[in-house]
């Protein structure tokens, strides 16, 4: 790691009063889930994500979706949180972060400990009935899928489960997207965590926090669109930046 820019970002975090983290899939590889759009994830190789990704192609045929899914599911179901979550749950316990905007739907920020998620995509921990809209455990449900195979339905009126994770075609949950806005308009940094910043809308986000006079620490192995109004970028490892820059914060006055 660049010592420089790690002391360079933990400087940044020390003075700030407000930090917003924006995080993407990268802050979840290093605990075993794949990035969706990585050529090497293998999610798309043998299937096309409008047919198996798609709210249309979920209510045209939901057994597809879930046989897609399933591999993703166990490993999210199984993977645990990396020491860049636990280091944004210290930023959080020591005054510093505010919340945590996530574009990923495995729920390890909230079972590190982070108290305030805002989860654009969605997630698993609850599943809804598409036709009478009935709410239930989605662990439960997913556990059950992993088990059976079979296609989750509702008690009550045997319409089809779907996971609370947001599919091509529908709408971001709005009051989620509200709340993220909100806190990007509010904060002094924001600090965006593997990711790319290909996704619309949520990509906005980072432009909106610097609209509004917040520097911006980007840590992403690749290029992002925003790298030119970053005020710190580092190109490595988020499981070992976040602890890095953490530990540095002890020694900067």
């Amino acid at each position: 790691m660049d010592a420089k820019r790690i002391k360079q970002a933990a400087e940044l975090v020390q003075s700030a009063n407000r930090i917003v983290a924006f995080t993407g899939a990268g802050i979840s590889t290093p605990s075993g889930i794949p990035d969706f759009r990585s050529e090497s994830s293998g999610l798309w190789e043998n299937s096309d994500p409008m047919e198996v990704a798609s709210i249309y192609g979920f209510r045209q045929n939901p057994k597809g979706f879930f046989d897609w899914v399933r591999p993703l599911a166990i490993k999210t179901m199984h993977a645990k949180p990396n020491p860049a979550h636990t280091s944004l749950v210290t930023l959080e316990r020591i005054g510093k972060l505010d919340s945590i905007i996530t574009q990923n739907i495995d729920m390890l920020h909230t079972r590190a400990g982070s108290s305030k998620v805002y989860e654009l995509h969605g997630h698993m921990r609850e599943a809804t009935c598409v036709h009478c809209f009935g709410k239930y455990d989605g662990e439960q449900i997913i556990d059950d899928v992993l088990k059976t195979g079979n296609i989750p339905r509702c008690p009550k009126c045997r319409g089809v489960l779907k996971p609370d994770v947001i599919l091509f075609g529908e709408q971001l949950p709005y009051k989620q997207v509200q709340l993220a806005k909100d806190s990007a308009r509010k904060c002094d940094l924001m600090i965006v965590i593997g990711s790319s910043l290909e996704v619309y809308p949520a990509s906005e986000l980072p432009v909106l926090a610097y609209r509004n006079n917040a520097k911006i620490m980007i840590i992403n192995f690749e290029p992002t669109v925003i790298d030119k109004i970053a005020d710190v970028i580092i190109r490595d490892d988020v499981a070992d930046v976040l602890p890095a820059i953490v530990e540095q914060l002890e020694t900067v006055e």
